[in-house]
């Protein structure tokens, strides 16, 4: 359902969640403690911070940090910016149109399956799923 970029994204939003209020982090502790790779890593981050999800600081003691509470912060804004909500409502059986009034033979079933992701992405933030009890680190 999330491409691989909005999954490390969320892993990464939830990494400097759990860290709220101890400073910024680097990317590369960053992309260590969510098994990301650190050069990918990197990116995602930048992206976040051009949305302004997160904020980045320069220098020695420098890195990136929520830009705000993680109560503030729905999953939908941090995946958001790495696939624009029209690219979700494409087809998913690849037909170049397909609506409520010209369906493909998936549509209906789809479109529930569509809506329960996007409700739960927008009605969850990152404060509901840090779970301060799992390790550190993802597999």
């Amino acid at each position: 359902m999330l491409s691989r970029t909005e999954e490390y994204a969320l892993r990464a939003a939830v990494c400097l969640a759990r860290h709220y209020g101890d400073g910024a982090r680097r990317a590369r502790d960053i992309a260590r403690e969510t098994g990301v790779p650190a050069n990918y890593m990197s990116k995602i981050l930048h992206q976040l911070a051009r949305a302004g999800v997160v904020r980045s600081e320069r220098g020695r003691t420098g890195g990136f940090a929520l830009s705000g509470p993680p109560e503030e912060f729905v999953l939908s804004t941090v995946v958001g910016p790495f696939e624009p909500q029209i690219e979700r409502t494409r087809c998913l059986l690849g037909r170049p149109e397909c609506s409520d009034e010209h369906p493909c033979g998936a549509h209906d079933r789809w479109k529930v399956i569509k809506e329960a992701a996007l409700e739960f992405l927008e009605g969850t933030t990152l404060a509901d799923v840090i779970d301060e009890s799992a390790p550190s680190s993802f597999p």
